[in-house]
């Protein structure tokens, strides 16, 4: 069964960091591209971060970049997302993604507050 299980989500103070994990299962992971997306209160998902299958090449949002840092180990089929100087707007449930297959994690919690 295919399957992606995100871990590391938690409650940080503004310019605290966290590091997100998604454990993947089931399928080929080192020939997979993916992602990260975030879905905040009342507003849409919206993708975050994004790695080629070979962690060669990147892509972030806007109000993540010089922030996040999106990474992958292929030999424990884990994808990353480093993220640093939180920011209250950063508040939001982040889910692991692969766009090949429309798989989705099941979410974590990320909530930044003093």
């Amino acid at each position: 069964q295919e399957r992606l299980v995100e871990s590391g989500g938690g409650f940080v103070q503004p310019g605290g960091s966290l590091r997100l994990s998604c454990a993947a299962s089931g399928f080929a992971f080192r020939l997979n591209r993916m992602a990260w997306y975030r879905q905040a209160p009342g507003k849409e998902r919206e993708l975050v971060a994004a790695i080629s299958y070979g962690g060669s090449t990147t892509d972030y949002a806007d109000g993540v970049k010089g922030r996040f840092t999106i990474s992958r180990d292929n030999a424990r089929n884990t994808v990353y997302l480093q993220m640093s100087s939180l920011k209250p707007e950063d508040t939001a449930v982040y889910y692991c993604y692969r766009p090949s297959r429309d798989l989705w994690g099941q979410g974590t919690q990320v909530t930044v507050s003093s």
